[in-house]
């Protein structure tokens, strides 16, 4: 039994819904997203709610209920809200600023790393050691940071490295930790 595919989902005021097929439309404030979802699913708004619905209890119609619900409700919530990770650069002469729409990060290499932005996708550079990436859809705003923490993970040493706020890295023990301990 789903408990998130039976949760009705509610829409604000401000944002239309529209649905043809299982082609879903949630325009609002904060923009527009149109999503594709499976057809074994039945999406259905009434009133100022959206229902999904399942036709059987097979074990793929059980998985895709949930995640229907789920992808749903994050596109109504992305149009009204947005959605937003916040990242932490850490380590010695490691900084980052906004050029234009690039961001240009100094990350210790003998080059700077150079990442241009992408449709929906709002880069903020609020101090030389933080950057903010929202935007309205939550896939999207995920991937980028992901793609922007790649350019240097935080390595279990010293910490150095890009991490999202909030992550805890455990640290290693250096080598003359280890022969100490005897």
């Amino acid at each position: 039994m789903s408990r998130i595919g039976r949760k009705p989902i509610n829409i604000p005021a401000g944002v239309t819904v529209t649905i043809d097929a299982n082609v879903v439309t949630v325009k609002g404030p904060k923009g527009t997203l149109t999503q594709a979802f499976h057809p074994n699913m039945n999406i259905k708004a009434e009133g100022n709610e959206i229902l999904v619905t399942r036709p059987n209890d097979e074990k793929e119609n059980r998985a895709l209920h949930g995640l229907t619900r789920t992808l749903v409700h994050n596109m109504v919530v992305g149009v009204t809200e947005g959605f937003k990770k916040e990242l932490d650069v850490n380590g010695v002469g490691y900084r980052v600023q906004m050029q234009g729409k690039n961001l240009v990060m100094n990350l210790g290499y003998s080059h700077q790393v150079i990442v241009p932005s992408i449709d929906g996708i709002t880069i903020e550079c609020p101090t030389a050691n933080k950057i903010v990436i929202s935007g309205s859809d939550k896939q999207a705003v995920g991937q980028f940071a992901a793609e922007v923490r790649e350019k240097r993970p935080p390595e279990p040493y010293k910490g150095k490295g890009i991490r999202y706020t909030g992550e805890v890295v455990r640290h290693k023990e250096g080598k003359a930790g280890k022969g100490a301990k005897k």
